[in-house]
């Protein structure tokens, strides 16, 4: 039965006391009020590592003045009861105390991967998201981290974060998880109406056919985002954010698809963000 912890002592402790058994340590950081997707992660964690620790803190750096940090869904005896039914040895439950002590200055920030997208229309959120993915790094020591696609964004910036800093730790990035309707499961589901989550599975049909059009062989970047917009805009309550194909590595906004690219949207649904994404391997070619 996994064991909880609430300071960065304990964990400490309990890491080091399974390292001394010669166990591989992995890490799920979450936010709690955890579904199936992060069940995945946690499954994953067991097959590739030894000790799996799952953190549950809700970030309060990387939400913004007028977001749902206050309402964010938190439902921590139920977390307890998945991530012990899934096999995790470790839950990391830390006060903003905890984390945060009183004179906390330093801060983590990706500066170019972090411009567009989420960054741009969340200030200072990835900033919190780095800040605190290493430091949870640094208190647990993993060999290996696992995060989903769903955040493919964050994910990048994770990555690049390990690479810039040399920390050793392998990032492992787990498959969106979905309902039987193609809604990318997230925390923030709960927020939709009926009527808006009937209507929420366009996000995932927008990008089946931009998948289609570019299996057919459509390069024109333009054109796949034009016939995705279209798509979406046939909801009746979404107000699309943004919908773009751009380069995987760079995140940055593509002309002519080719190489490791994705096609990415956020659209929202009265007050809920909802984002998805699919990366696609093409050809190498001339992209720009």
């Amino acid at each position: 039965m996994a064991e909880i912890v609430t300071t960065g002592t304990a964990l400490r402790a309990a890491v080091q006391m399974a390292r001394s058994r010669g166990l591989r340590v992995g890490l799920v950081p979450t936010m709690g009020a955890l579904h199936a997707g992060h069940a995945s992660l946690i499954d994953l964690a067991r097959v590739r590592t030894d000790f799996v620790v799952v953190s549950i803190f809700v970030n309060p750096t990387q939400f913004g003045p007028q977001e749902d940090f206050d309402r964010y869904p938190r439902s921590f005896e139920a977390d307890v009861a998945l991530c012990r039914q899934h096999g995790a040895a470790l839950i990391f439950h830390p006060s903003v105390e905890e984390i945060y002590p009183a004179g906390f200055q330093t801060f983590v920030e990706v500066t170019a991967l972090q411009r567009r997208w989420e960054g741009e229309r969340r200030p200072g959120h990835f900033r919190g998201v780095a800040t605190v993915v290493a430091k949870l790094f640094h208190l647990v020591q993993p060999d290996v981290a696992f995060f989903g696609q769903k955040d493919a964004q964050q994910c990048r910036i994770i990555e690049q974060m390990v690479a810039d800093l040399a920390l050793p730790v392998e990032i492992v990035i787990g498959p969106t998880v979905r309902d039987a309707d193609g809604l990318a499961l997230s925390s923030r589901n709960v927020y939709l109406t009926p009527a808006q989550r009937q209507q929420a599975t366009v996000l995932w049909q927008a990008l089946q056919l931009g998948e289609r059009l570019i299996t057919a062989g459509e390069r024109d970047a333009h054109t796949v985002v034009a016939a995705m917009r279209r798509h979406l805009a046939t909801a009746a309550e979404a107000e699309i954010d943004y919908v773009a194909a751009v380069d995987r590595r760079t995140l940055e906004p593509l002309t002519r698809l080719a190489g490791p690219i994705l096609l990415h949207l956020v659209v929202r649904f009265g007050a809920t963000r909802l984002l998805d994404n699919l990366p696609l391997d093409l050809p190498a070619g001339e992209a720009s």
